[in-house]
Formats: C-alpha cells, sequence, structure tokens
C-alpha cells in the first residue's frame, strides 16, 4: 500500500549557520557596533537581546535575511513577546518549532477526512502517516494539505509504493 509521511523539521545546523552569519554583521553593521544585540541557541530555542525596540527589529530583519540565504523557513519561528532585561534592554525568545503538535495533526486529519479522499491517517508522536490504495489520492491528499495554509512549514517524506 502506497504511503507517505508528513514531517515538521527544521534543520538546526543550517540554523546555526544562519545565526553565524547574524553575528558576524551585528559585529560589523555601523548602526549595531557598541549595541548590546546579540543572538543565541540553546536546544530549540534563540534568545535575541537588543537595546531597544528598533534594534530588536533589526535583529529580527538580520535573522530571517541570513535564514533565507540557508534556505530555512522563517515560519518555523515562533516569536514570543520582548521582555525587559537587565541595563533597560530587552530579551525575546524565539521557539524553533520541531514536529507537529496534537492540535495541528487532529485539525489536519479532521479536514482530510471531510474531503472523502480514500486515505487512512494515523498521527505518530510529531508526525503523519497517510496510507491508501491508489497514488493519485495520496497525491490528491498533498496538495489538499498545501491548500490549507497551515503557518508551520510541512515536508512530505517517505512516499512508498
Amino acid at each position: 500500500m502506497p504511503s507517505f509521511d508528513v514531517v515538521s523539521k527544521t534543520d538546526i545546523t543550517e540554523v546555526d549557520n544562519a545565526l553565524n552569519g547574524v553575528k558576524r554583521e551585528a559585529q560589523q553593521r555601523f548602526d549595531l557596533k557598541g549595541t548590546r544585540c546579540a543572538i543565541e541557541r540553546t536546544d530549540s530555542t534563540l534568545t535575541i537581546t537588543a537595546d531597544d525596540d528598533l534594534l530588536l527589529r533589526q535583529m529580527h530583519d538580520l535573522l530571517r535575511n541570513y535564514l533565507a540565504r540557508r534556505k530555512v523557513d522563517s515560519s518555523a519561528l515562533e516569536f514570543k513577546t520582548p521582555e525587559n532585561a537587565t541595563g533597560g534592554s530587552l530579551r525575546q525568545t524565539v521557539i524553533i518549532r520541531q514536529g507537529i503538535d496534537g492540535d495541528l495533526a487532529r485539525k489536519i486529519t479532521k479536514a482530510i477526512k471531510t474531503t472523502k479522499i480514500k486515505v487512512q491517517i494515523s498521527i505518530q508522536g510529531a508526525e503523519l502517516r497517510v496510507t491508501g490504495k491508489k497514488r493519485d489520492d495520496l497525491q490528491d491528499t498533498i496538495a489538499f494539505i498545501k491548500d490549507m495554509k497551515i503557518e508551520q512549514p510541512l515536508q512530505y517524506i517517505n512516499f512508498r509504493e
């Protein structure tokens, strides 16, 4: 039976490469020199530190720019609200989304079942397994999921006959 998996994975090494580029540019740019603008990663969270709101937005732009250069979808980032840090600066936590959470998996499953496409969907941890009798049904399912306009980037892997 043909099947495929729907996953949401972000390449952490590419994120690290983008962060290195952001750090390098933050040290060299004239408007960011001498400020406390920094970005650091621990596991799947980023911490952005900046002196004020304008510099924080510039760090966001740099981050998105370098992620795009490394072909990482910036919609995988979930920006939390900025909070005050020491010395009047701002700190913001950014979560790198990995995997499909349960609510999104149920939403996708429910939407596909309403289309009457003859496929079976099973939630397997942080990914979905879609199986069907015909390859065309699986391709229709992929097209339908893409049309759902989900904010989180999804990949379709392990397409098997």
